[in-house]
């Protein structure tokens, strides 16, 4: 399996997977009819004033009418939705926090990971291994410094084919996925393999609607982690990786400066990073 074969997952493979997980998670938000009228008339307004700006024509509008046709029957409004809107929603979160950057969850979360121990290493495949290796440690703390005992680690990410498990049909259930428990001191230590870049599903209209743009569908290499514990609110991220490709043109707007690793060889052929978090305290 290389990836010559796998060079970039299929949209309708991996946004039907995308959909069909978030139905089955319905969720509601206490919004009055109010703040959704305010809201509603806003967005509205901004797309009025767009068509008017640029004097947007009938057939351009009809090709908008069938592009948002296209994205629901593809399955595709959580990974068009997660790459060009999520990031602008968490950095209204942002706002509120002073402990760790996050960053966008993305539509390839699944949770119920495995669990593991502090020192663990992610499921992976034969051919994961002959993969660069990661060792991927630190401590999960408050806000003062005091580690956290028994806080959650949630770690998965693509393979390096670009590939997640549970959107892609030849990988093994929680291939790169895990749950992994701090020690009493919150220090963990995970091996893992480091991620490539990869593209986002091209081959449907999320596809299209950036090749319209002469504009690229590729990530930048990363991790995804949501990191919680009890009393304390939890906290949703991507690391990068320091001098990636990709990493200052992100197709998702979701780095950061605070967010990228600078991994180094050890001795034991194997990269080796730390990485500490700070949660903020729940309900502040």
């Amino acid at each position: 399996m290389t990836a010559t074969e796998f060079n970039s997952p299929s949209a309708v493979g991996s946004g039907t997977a995308a959909t069909d997980k978030f139905k089955n998670e319905r969720v509601s938000a206490d919004t009055s009819p109010e703040r959704v009228a305010a809201i509603a008339n806003d967005a509205l307004s901004a797309l009025h004033k767009v068509i008017l700006d640029h004097n947007v024509t009938y057939p351009e509008y009809r090709v908008l009418k069938q592009w948002l046709i296209d994205v629901g029957e593809g399955g595709e409004w959580p990974l068009f939705l997660d790459v060009f809107i999520e990031h602008a929603v968490e950095e209204v979160l942002a706002r509120s926090r002073k402990g760790t950057k996050g960053t966008i969850e993305g539509p390839y979360y699944v949770a119920n990971a495995p669990e593991l121990p502090s020192v663990a290493t992610l499921p992976m495949r034969d051919v994961d291994r002959e993969q660069t290796q990661l060792v991927f440690g630190g401590q999960v703390t408050d806000l003062d410094g005091k580690g956290i005992d028994g806080a959650i680690i949630e770690l998965w990410h693509a393979d390096a084919d670009g590939y997640y498990s549970q959107f892609a049909d030849h990988l093994p259930e929680w291939n790169l996925r895990g749950k992994i428990i701090t020690d009493s001191e919150g220090r963990y230590e995970i091996t893992t393999i480091q991620p490539a870049p990869y593209q986002i599903p091209t081959d449907g209209p999320t596809g299209q609607f950036i090749l319209a743009q002469n504009g690229h569908p590729w990530r930048p290499a990363h991790l995804h982690l949501i990191v919680s514990a009890p009393g304390k609110e939890s906290v949703t991220t991507q690391l990068y990786f320091e001098g990636g490709e990709w990493l200052d043109s992100d197709v998702a707007s979701a780095t950061k400066p605070e967010l990228i690793l600078s991994p180094t060889p050890g001795d034991d052929g194997k990269n080796h990073v730390d990485y500490n978090f700070a949660l903020d305290p729940a309900g502040e």
